[in-house]
């Protein structure tokens, strides 16, 4: 398949402290590729790298075979070709759902106030928020918070998806809904999604391939199908995190 993103020799790190060392993976375009691990391994760190927010000092990374360094101060590239969704959803809480929707398409696009109000009507429906335009992010749940949170990095129709553990603080119901309505969204728009989580029922519901960062080693020990590293990958670290670490304490248990 087409790579849409390319990382060869990534290493992380903050000052001389290294996150994760030599880190190469692709993304294939139109997949949902998942970022995961246990805590503190980098998955966070990880998205900042691919969103530009921090600068490679090893290894390079690639959209479209284009070097990210030189679209670093591209507005076009970062403002329209790649949308994100926050964990928090990072909504204004001084503006109304709609206001917050409109923010991107008031600053990236020439259009008048009549288009980006029908367009602000289109994201709010596509997340299933039609009629809470006027609605203030106080005023909403958190699962309505993040679907929000969504419609506002779909206004310009990116071409890659970002999502930062977007079930984190969702009750398993709203969590369901949110990983069905990504899976709608990838149907419908065709757009590559880059997600961060380590909810095991979003990760074996919604993702295509993922790749999964081994905090001990600091290294991504496996890349696959979620259900097929959990059947048949050796790594004991990846298995126990798929399983819950029942499948590791079973084998512990025969030993």
């Amino acid at each position: 398949m087409e790579s849409k993103i390319l990382v060869k020799n990534l290493t992380m790190s903050y000052g001389g402290y290294i996150v994760m060392n030599d880190i190469s993976f692709s993304v294939n375009r139109g997949e949902i590729f998942l970022i995961m691990g246990r805590s503190g391994c980098g998955k966070s760190t990880l998205l900042k790298y691919l969103l530009g927010l921090k600068r490679a000092g090893r290894g390079r990374i690639f959209y479209d075979g284009k070097d990210i360094v030189s679209s670093a101060n591209d507005d076009d590239f970062y403002g329209k070709k790649l949308g994100v969704l926050y964990q928090s959803g990072a909504l204004w809480s001084s503006m109304t759902l709609a206001e917050n929707v409109a923010m991107p398409l008031e600053v990236y696009t020439p259009l008048n106030e009549d288009e980006i109000e029908e367009i602000v009507n289109l994201k709010l429906s596509l997340v299933g928020l039609r009629g809470f335009g006027n609605f203030y992010p106080s005023q909403i749940s958190g699962g309505m918070r993040k679907r929000a949170g969504l419609a506002r990095a779909i206004a310009l129709d990116p071409e890659i998806l970002f999502f930062d553990e977007p079930s984190a603080g969702l009750d398993p119901v709203s969590a369901k809904r949110l990983d069905d309505l990504i899976l709608e969204l990838k149907d419908s728009m065709g757009v590559t999604m880059i997600v961060v989580t380590h909810e095991l029922a979003s990760i074996f519901t919604i993702g295509t391939r993922a790749i999964y960062l081994d905090v001990e080693s600091k290294r991504a020990t496996a890349m696959g199908s979620p259900r097929e590293l959990l059947e048949t990958s050796k790594d004991e670290n990846v298995v126990a995190f798929l399983s819950r670490g029942e499948r590791q304490t079973e084998s512990m248990t025969k030993i």
